[in-house]
C-alpha cells in the first residue's frame, strides 16, 4: 500500500511539473580573469523533426579566444566578433557542442549571444534577459575563485581545536586524575 502512494505521489508530480527547456549556456558560468581556461558552448535542438545546422557565437568585448577544439562534423569560420559552425546535424533532444581556450580580460559579467540555425530555415537567437525564454549566456568573470584566504572565523576554529586537542592530551596523560 505504502509503495502505491509513493508511485501514485511521484507520477502526480512529474504530470504537474513544468516542462524542462534547455538554454543555450557557456560554461563555466564563473571564471577567473587573466587566465587562459577552458570554456563549452552548448546549444540544445529543441524543435522536433528538424536538426541544429548551425551556430553563431557573438563573443562580447574583453572575451578572447585562443584556439578551438575540432568539432567533427562541422566547419568553422570567424567573423570579426564572431564565430560560426556550420553544416552539422545535431536531432532533436540533443545538444551541439563546441569547446575553446579563451580568457577574460577583467572581473564583470560577460554576456555572449548566440544565434542558431535549423534545418527548415528557422533560427533562435539567445540574446534575452535571463528570465525569457531564450536568455542569453552570461560567465561572471571574478579575480579570484575564493578558497585562498583566511577568515576571522577560521582562526577561531583553528584555536578551538588546538585548546580541545590540548586538552585530550591532558586527559590521556592524567588519566583522570587531579591535574593539582
Amino acid at each position: 500500500m505504502r509503495k502505491a502512494v509513493v508511485i501514485a505521489a511521484a507520477a502526480g508530480a512529474l504530470a504537474l511539473a513544468p516542462p524542462a527547456f534547455g538554454h543555450a549556456i557557456v560554461s563555466p558560468p564563473v571564471a577567473k580573469a587573466k587566465v587562459l581556461q577552458q570554456f563549452t558552448l552548448s546549444v540544445p535542438t529543441e524543435k522536433e523533426g528538424v536538426t541544429t545546422t548551425s551556430v553563431e557565437l557573438f563573443v562580447p568585448p574583453g572575451f578572447e579566444v585562443d584556439s578551438f577544439e575540432p568539432s567533427p562534423g562541422w566547419t568553422r569560420s570567424e567573423d570579426p566578433n564572431s564565430y560560426i559552425w556550420s553544416r552539422g546535424r545535431v536531432p532533436t533532444g540533443e545538444d551541439a557542442v563546441f569547446r575553446f581556450n579563451a580568457s577574460l580580460d577583467s572581473s564583470k559579467r560577460y554576456m555572449f549571444k548566440v544565434r542558431q540555425g535549423y534545418s527548415d530555415g528557422s533560427t533562435v537567437d539567445w540574446n534575452g534577459p535571463e528570465s525569457s525564454d531564450t536568455p542569453a549566456p552570461l560567465v561572471d568573470g571574478v579575480s579570484s575563485l575564493g578558497g585562498g584566504g583566511t577568515t576571522t572565523l577560521t582562526i577561531v576554529a583553528l584555536i578551538v581545536g588546538g585548546v580541545g586537542v590540548l586538552l585530550g592530551i591532558a586527559g590521556l596523560a592524567t588519566r583522570g586524575r587531579p591535574l593539582a
